[in-house]
């Protein structure tokens, strides 16, 4: 299976691409990287462009499923926002592609890969370079958020598929 994650933003959209051939076997990173917008353009267009990037960037990668950070909670609400239209972009990317979407919180994420929900930027950055078998720490931390995402998806995937299977969630 082949996940991308995205890390939405409107200045920075982080997205990593992983792949699982199945239980067991290793992560691997097929494409990572950040979508920029300048603050100095006019929202309109921000979105726009990053509405662009989106659509080629799904029409590249081709993914079977798109895993983007769902917005919990922001004390910041102008950073909730973009974030939130940013997340709706990408959302809506996938729809009309009819790539199914997954959505997870931070917090999630960082239990399923660190085994702790309140995990720093620095313990996932490790826990993905890790899970991925990288000699160094990825940077910026909207490309380890995103690869974090599709991680956590495809491995929590086949538990919740397994799960399933053996009617143990019934």
């Amino acid at each position: 299976m082949f996940a991308l994650g995205i890390d939405p933003g409107l200045t920075r959209c982080g997205y990593g691409a992983v792949e699982r051939s199945g239980p067991g076997q290793p992560f691997v990173a097929r494409a990572a990287g950040v979508l920029e917008t300048s603050p100095s353009v006019e929202l309109p267009l921000r979105l726009g462009q990053l509405a662009v990037e989106l659509a080629a960037l799904l029409d590249e990668l081709r993914p079977d499923v798109v895993v983007v950070e769902k917005v919990f909670f922001q004390t910041n609400v102008k950073t909730a926002m973009s974030v939130a239209q940013a997340s709706g972009l990408a959302i809506a990317a996938a729809a009309l592609r009819e790539i199914p979407v997954v959505q997870m919180t931070a917090n999630e994420v960082k239990l399923a890969l660190t085994g702790y929900g309140a995990a720093t930027k620095e313990q996932v950055q490790a826990m993905v370079g890790q899970r991925l078998g990288l000699d160094q720490p990825l940077k910026p931390a909207d490309v380890a958020d995103a690869l974090a995402l599709a991680i956590t998806h495809l491995g929590t995937s086949v538990l919740s598929a397994a799960i399933a299977r053996s009617g143990a969630g019934a």
